[in-house]
């Protein structure tokens, strides 16, 4: 079994930046295919972005293309989003998953997830 646990989350104001981290323990694997979702109030579940295993390739939605950046460390186990230029539309609960489809912007069933960090932004 693996375990997710982020940090990073916060309260900003808009055009700051922020890092996300996830730290993966357990029954990890360099295979494994991991990323980031959000959820804001009232909204459903939404991709936010992936890497592969290998961490050569990356994946984001159109709405944070070009500002969110997605990396792993192998050796701390922990896959990093860092987000810049953010806006108030970027307020989300932001859950960290493993076990996701390389290109998929919906999570399998047996996907794993974290527990999720608050990150608001202000106007």
């Amino acid at each position: 079994q693996v375990t997710l646990v982020e940090s990073g989350g916060g309260l900003v104001q808009a055009g700051d930046s922020l890092r996300l981290s996830c730290a993966a323990s357990g029954r990890t694997s360099r295979s494994l295919v991991m990323g980031w979702f959000r959820q804001a109030p009232g909204k459903a579940r939404e991709f936010v972005a992936s890497i592969s295993g290998s961490g050569w390739r990356t994946y984001f939605s159109d709405s944070v293309k070009g500002r969110f950046t997605i990396s792993r460390d192998y050796v701390k186990n922990t896959v990093y989003l860092q987000m810049d230029s953010l806006n108030p539309e970027d307020t989300a609960v932001y859950f960290c998953a493993a076990g996701l489809v390389a290109g998929q912007l919906t999570a399998p069933a047996n996907a794993v997830w974290g527990q999720g960090t608050q990150v608001t932004v202000s106007p």
